[in-house]
């Protein structure tokens, strides 16, 4: 039976942790974040299912009757980081023999087909060795993770507001600065496909941008196959739909071999900051030619995770800048 932790906010303003088995929900007394759970269960090491069963049973709770928080936040939203990697995940038969064909020309290797490849041929190494890097992004802070249903807003200036459906890690860094994997999300990793295929370059420019999460954090081992929908709907009717696979049976690299190529940084480490490391995707819409627009809705669900990523695009003002000199 899979195990998900759920937050919420109470009709009373007050937070709670939901404790996810099979159809039962129940809150986690004592603690009203998961950050906080997470941090009691290092203080007293234990993992969180044993701390969760330490701190005995809660109220059961009716989830229509409660606002559904993001999984995971921190109350320092500078203090949670969103990340990711993209090219890691093998593609469709389809892609892949586009992808053969052009490795028989050296000349249509672009810089991505070769970080591709890098991923194939040494993105899951053995044992302890270090795999190959994978391609890296920052997609922003903590006030970048859109709640569940509430709107995506893409900026004024962009290009395009794409989806992409993945699976997130969700981290938290401990007091002696060691990264502890608190489980995975479901997870749109939105961004702007039109500035990206641009020019390349620009892809630093195209990631920033929210991001959602589904409502669970699956804190039970992640499946090696993960299989799901990603839909596009418009006015109550389904505009795309695509079925996605995700989960290391699926990728080129390890998730191991993905978290090393981050956490390897020290600046990733600093102790009691939270992590969401997006790890890619082989499906998006923007691939067949979708427009999207204000007020489409994309629906992402794959099992184990029990509930979807669902948000509408919502459409950012314009905000002038300008810089004045001190």
């Amino acid at each position: 039976m899979t195990v998900s932790l759920i937050q919420i906010r109470q009709p009373d303003d007050a937070r709670a942790v939901v404790v996810a088995q099979g159809d039962m929900l129940r809150t986690v007394p004592g603690v009203t974040t998961v950050v906080e759970l997470a941090r009691r269960a290092l203080a007293e090491r234990h993992s969180l299912i044993e701390m969760i069963g330490a701190l005995g049973e809660g109220e059961p709770v009716d989830l229509s009757r409660v606002t559904v928080l993001a999984p995971i936040d921190h109350p320092d939203t500078a203090h949670l980081l969103m990340t990711g990697t993209g090219l890691t995940h093998l593609g469709s038969a389809e892609g892949r023999d586009k992808m053969h064909r052009a490795i028989d020309d050296a000349a249509q290797q672009t810089d991505s087909m070769k970080m591709f490849l890098m991923g194939v041929a040494g993105g899951k190494p053995e044992g302890d060795a270090v795999g190959a890097q994978p391609e890296w992004f920052f997609k922003g802070d903590g006030s970048a993770l859109i709640a569940p249903d509430a709107p995506l807003p893409s900026p004024a200036f962009a290009l395009d507001a794409g989806e992409e459906p993945e699976i997130a890690g969700i981290y938290l860094i401990d007091e002696d600065g060691t990264p502890v994997r608190l489980g995975f999300a479901l997870a749109n990793e939105f961004s702007d496909h039109v500035t990206e295929r641009g020019n390349y370059l620009w892809l630093a420019h195209s990631k920033l941008r929210p991001a959602a999460l589904g409502p669970e954090l699956l804190i039970t081992p992640l499946p090696s196959h993960v299989e799901g929908t990603s839909k596009i709907l418009r006015d109550g009717t389904v505009l795309w739909e695509k079925p996605f696979v995700s989960g290391e049976a699926n990728m080129s690299h390890s998730i191991a071999n993905l978290e090393h190529h981050h956490f390897k940084y020290a600046l990733f480490r600093r102790p009691g900051d939270v992590h969401v490391h997006f790890f890619g995707t082989a499906t998006l819409s923007f691939s067949d030619a979708v427009h999207t627009q204000p007020g489409d809705i994309f629906e992402i669900a794959a099992a184990p995770f029990h509930y979807p990523v669902r948000n509408p695009i919502g459409a950012e003002p314009a905000t002038p800048v300008s810089v004045k000199t001190l």
